[in-house]
């Protein structure tokens, strides 16, 4: 999720956590990122569950660095833990740590309004996710083999371009300056004169933080991270096999030895510490949790009662085995956010999330992030949403937080307050709800042993409540109310809450609050609002429920749930967001999200979603896209294992629903092809197999998406020319000098389009022609003229023989699709051909067409040839047409022969001079021209320096459109993007035109074969790259012509004189050039001619 140049590679990375459930889930989450690329393949993933509970984060330390090197022993053949296999290992060891009452999924996943730029994948982002890659790309990019230990109790953010210059040490601590003050409730650093750590200090005294002040006037605080060297880890590996510290490891508690608490900081690391004598801290005045005496903290906890004699001995192994070591501190720029128990910390790091800061991350922080809100909701622009759902009329106040939510109906959420895992429907409910202000409203999954169940409970509490302070304590609150006056209030006593006697265990978080069970009556919603003090006859109920404490619904936690259930809600804001999208033609992709729906399982109510989208819809337009959209996932669910997306779809399989399709059918068509896809789902070959096929099925309806400009199509009838008169029509070529691409269906009807682009002479003629002539026998006779001398001829003499007009490599398709689209042959039909011909014509025709450009050209020959055909079709058969007529015309023309294309290759040969084609981004489909005012001067200088060499090589359109309309269908920001700079630039083109600004022209030239690019991978050849290399110091600009990949290469040279002999020049210097042609060229002012023999 950063851009670095340089990565760290690793061997290993190990979560710990404390539950045999969290170890599950936290390694299933882990592999998810695995397979979506967030983590390299060949890493080893482990989750470490802790041997028993509170071994501490040290005991946490040594279980987790026996498991991974026993893992990494097996791996490399070992039959026992050989610590010689961390020589060159480099490992992470991430502390899931306590459980943290903001977040059921703990402090790992919890989530940041924040998505990746770019992604393969689509995911929410996670504290885990982003400690890993400042690991990776900052913190340990320079370090050798070694271990990083790592908690999740702090956010850290590192100033823009932080680089770490190594320097060999046995344990490097990193450490962020801070304010004295932010350091009075933190651990802290104090460095020796060597500037090696002397000691780690927790909450000290502003007399001991003073002493640790550096040059700055900051304190370095203990942010967490620690890089442990190879010689250290040995020496912590043998540990497993040194009673009393085996305790602390899975084998010394399979071998029955009691658990042993331990903390990484105040136990492992201290002794390494300068200015900690050995009896200092084997005595535990120096050691225990948090640095203080250890025996005292343990047994007053009431958590672990440890023998004071084992802890001795356990110290003075880490002693004899850890002093001689050093720390050396690694001071870098940043901040240190503390994740503790407070709501406001919180609810602060929410709405001002502190890693936006950095911003060489390559994230995306953004309020609304991976949420569904419906148009009826009023959400404050300075709320912040993720990963939610809120529809109904939801309603929420000023700088709100809300996560893992669904929230439905006629709901306010106040200020300033924090949503959590909420599950609320009220939108059948006649009352509205309201909560408090300055709340912490949460749902939670618990897991009911004893029912074999999972519950959801409702909890509420305030932004400034202290959980874990004695209620007695001043100023104690609950929903931010004073505890007198909640229990006044309520009525509540504390029996009610607390089963123990000692005031300092009745605090927020050990309260039997929230209702999880009534013997008659759903409870927890009215619960919680009264509460948090809305009024309400409800003591009766509450007491009568089951209840428990926020303490408990943390023990009993379902993590497996609470992940599961934020999975369904991410898939579901993504069918709802998906479903929007497609149905109101929205410019948003999902390809990311099909990968990751492959990845975690979800592929299967993606496609139940698109053929629920597909059935609900009319228009041809948007049920092609819901077609592609369901390619896309076929082909997201083969992986990279079926084969190429492109490739035949004329499957006999499909044969029924392609038919539906055709006829016009959409809703029968869409189950049709449900049901034939149910068969193909087996296999990756398959798959892709069917997502071709999906991808044909859109085509059809692209088709007639396209289609519906037939309706601007209008023609007037006219003599009809004698038999064996002779209707010529000649058409010049056509050069895009920017737009292209955005003509093309569906970019056209669904973004809209613009293409500037002029006629042209080449060698001083028009090469695009066609000629038909009434004649008497009932026929039609085709002659399709190719280079040179050569000719095919088809004769047409049933109606049989027009069936395979609609395939595209079928000889003399193109004119028999011309005579069905001129409307002079109805197919099918109950009348034969000889009927038609004699009834309407009393003979028949012969139509001939030719071009004179090769094939290949990219200069717009096949539209339009199509134009010349029917123009002179129609006029031989006593019809015609103007321009945008005919435009439209050669539009439906393409679409009949199912080749596609857009429209602006007719605009250019049909239309005179330089001329810009406009579409909207709407059905039905029509193209507008608008003639462009260029100059005398500037068509002579144009004239001049235009320069047009065909590279040797002909282009494959056809290959090129299919990715294209694909990636346009994917709709990933850089196509959006690409596609408004194309008509942007064929804008600005006009504009130069205009201006007469030659310079201009060529330089957007570049700027247009830039986006051709873009728009198309693979369209420049290497040859055509050498040969513009080479031309381009003397042209302003260049473009290869139409689709690229070949063809004609068009250049605005700067020199007007005798450019063409320069070009030559330059090609025959080129490797690859030999085979380029030098054409002559102009622009045609008259355009398209038709000539009828008298």
């Amino acid at each position: 999720m950063m851009a670095a140049p340089r990565k760290k590679k690793w061997t290993a990375i190990v979560l710990t956590c404390t539950h045999m459930d969290a170890s599950y889930a936290y390694q299933r989450e882990l592999e998810i990122r695995q397979e979506k690329g967030y983590i390299d393949k060949d890493v080893i993933l482990l989750t470490a569950e802790d041997p028993k509970s509170q071994v501490g984060s040290g005991g946490a330390t040594l279980n987790a660095l026996l498991m991974v090197s026993e893992y990494i022993s097996a791996k490399q053949g070992f039959s026992v833990v050989n610590a010689d296999v961390l020589q060159d290992a480099h490992i992470i060891i991430i502390h899931a740590g306590r459980k943290y009452p903001y977040d059921p999924c703990g402090r790992p996943f919890l989530t940041f309004p924040a998505k990746p730029k770019q992604p393969e994948y689509d995911c929410l982002v996670t504290h885990v996710d982003i400690l890993i890659e400042l690991l990776t790309e900052k913190i340990a990019v320079n370090s050798p083999p070694g271990v990083w230990v790592c908690s999740t109790e702090m956010l850290i953010t590192l100033t823009d371009n932080t680089v770490i210059e190594w320097e060999p040490c046995d344990v490097y601590a990193l450490t962020i300056p801070e304010d004295k003050e932010k350091c009075r409730s933190h651990s802290i650093y104090k460095l020796d004169d060597e500037g090696f750590v002397e000691d780690i200090l927790y909450k000290a005294s502003m007399d001991s933080i003073n002493e640790c002040v550096l040059p700055s006037g900051k304190v370095p605080v203990l942010c967490g991270i620690v890089y442990l060297g190879v010689a250290v880890c040995q020496q912590l590996l043998s540990f497993h096999v040194k009673p009393p510290l085996d305790a602390c490891t899975y084998m010394g508690v399979d071998n029955g030895s009691p658990p042993l608490q331990l903390s990484f900081f105040f136990d492992v690391m201290l002794p390494m510490a300068s200015g900690v004598n050995e009896e200092a801290f084997v005595s535990g005045d120096r050691s225990g949790v948090f640095g203080m005496s250890g025996s005292t903290q343990y047994e007053s906890s009431g958590e672990l009662k440890t023998d004071r004699a084992i802890m001795k001995t356990a110290r003075q192994l880490i002693w004899k085995n850890l002093s001689d070591l050093k720390i050396r501190p690694c001071i870098v720029e940043g901040s240190y956010h503390y994740l503790g128990s407070r709501g406001s910390d919180h609810h602060e790091y929410q709405l001002n999330c502190p890693l936006q800061t950095m911003k060489d991350l390559n994230l995306v922080f953004k309020n609304k992030t991976h949420s569904y809100i419906d148009p009826s909701c009023n959400v404050c622009d300075s709320c912040v949403v993720v990963n939610s759902v809120l529809t109904g009329g939801v309603v929420t106040m000023e700088n709100t937080a809300i996560s893992h939510s669904c929230i439905e109906g006629e709901v306010t959420l106040g200020k300033d307050s924090l949503y959590t895992g909420v599950k609320l429907d009220n939108s059948k409910s006649l009352h509205p709800v309201r909560f408090a202000n300055s709340v912490v409203v949460q749902g939670f999954y618990i897991h009911l042993k004893t029912l074999g169940t999972s519950q959801h409970v409702l909890t509420v509490h305030g932004r400034f409540d202290n959980l874990h302070a004695s209620v007695y304590e001043d100023p104690g609150t609950f929903c931010n109310e004073p505890w007198e006056d909640f229990l006044l209030r309520t009525g509540i006593v504390k029996e009610d809450l607390w089963d123990t006697k000692n005031p300092k265990e009745q605090t927020l978080a050990t309260a039997k609050l929230f209702p999880v069970f009534h013997a008659t009556e759903n409870v927890g919603l009215k619960e919680c609002l009264w509460l948090q003090g809305e009024a309400g006859a409800t003591l009766r109920r509450w007491r009568s429920s089951w209840r428990i404490s926020l303490h408990d619904i943390m023990s009993y936690g379902d993590i497996v749930e609470e992940f599961e259930s934020r999975r369904r809600l991410f898939y579901e804001v993504s069918k709802r967001e998906i479903e929007n999208t497609l149905i109101y033609g929205l410019d948003n992709g999902f390809c990311c999200v099909y990968n990751s729906a492959r990845v975690e399982g979800a592929s299967a109510d993606i496609l139940e979603t698109l053929d629920k989208v597909a059935l609900s819809s009319e228009s041809p337009g948007v049920v092609a896209r819901v077609l592609a959209n369901i390619a896309d996932v076929l082909g997201s669910m083969a992986g990279h294992k079926g084969g190429l997306r492109s490739g035949p779809a004329c499957n006999l399989s499909w044969a029924k629903p392609f038919v539906g399709l055709e006829k016009g059918e959409l809703k029968d068509g869409i189950r049709r092809l449900a049901k034939v896809r149910r068969d193909w789902l087996g296999r990756p070959d398959l798959l892709i197999r069917a997502a071709r096929h999906y991808e044909g099925a859109a085509q059809i309806l692209i088709r007639q998406a396209v289609m519906t400009g037939r309706q601007f199509f209008h023609v007037t009838k006219t003599d009809i020319p004698p038999v064996n008169k002779w209707v010529t029509v000649e058409c010049p070529a056509r050069i895009d000098l920017a737009g292209g691409w955005s003509d093309t269906p569906p970019i056209c009807y669904e973004h809209g389009g613009a293409v500037t682009n002029m006629a042209l002479l080449i060698d001083g003629k028009r090469p695009i022609g066609a000629k038909v002539r009434r004649i008497p026998e009932p026929v039609l006779i085709l002659v399709i003229r190719g280079e040179g001398s050569d000719f095919t001829t088809v004769t047409v003499r049933h109606l049989s023989d027009l069936k395979d007009y609609n395939q595209p490599h079928a000889q003399g398709a193109l004119l028999k699709a011309a005579f069905i689209c001129a409307n002079i042959i109805q197919y099918p039909c109950p009348y034969s051909l000889d009927e038609q011909l004699r009834k309407k014509y009393d003979g028949g025709f012969e139509l001939e067409s030719w071009s004179h450009l090769p094939r290949g050209s990219g200069l717009g020959t096949s539209s339009i040839l199509a134009g010349a055909i029917m123009c002179a079709l129609l006029r031989a058969s006593g019809q015609t047409t103007d321009i945008d007529g005919l435009n439209h015309a050669v539009l439906h023309l393409e679409q009949m022969l199912t080749t596609g294309g857009g429209w602006q290759d007719q605009i250019g040969g049909l239309v005179p001079g330089v001329k810009i084609g406009i579409s909207e981004g709407k059905l039905p489909v029509k193209i507008k021209t608008k003639i462009i005012k260029v100059s005398p001067a500037t068509i002579k200088a144009l004239n001049e320096r235009m320069v047009l060499v065909f590279t040797g090589r002909p282009r494959l359109a056809r290959n090129l459109l299919q990715d294209v309309v694909r990636n346009w269908y994917s709709r990933t920001p850089e196509i959006v993007e690409t596609e408004d700079g194309l008509v942007h630039v064929a804008w600005e083109s006009a504009k130069a035109l205009e201006d007469g600004d030659i310079e201009k022209v060529g330089n957007l030239l570049d700027k247009y074969w830039a986006l051709k690019r873009r728009m198309a991978v693979g369209s420049e050849p290497v040859a055509c790259t050498r040969m513009m290399t080479a031309i381009r110091p003397y042209a302003h600009g260049m473009v290869l012509a139409g689709a690229g990949g070949g063809g004609f290469l068009f250049i605005m040279m700067k020199n007007p004189n005798n450019p063409k002999d320069k070009v030559r020049e330059i090609l025959a210097t080129v490797e690859g050039g030999e085979n380029a042609v030098v054409y002559d060229a102009c622009i045609d002012e008259n355009g398209m001619t038709v000539v009828v023999e008298e």
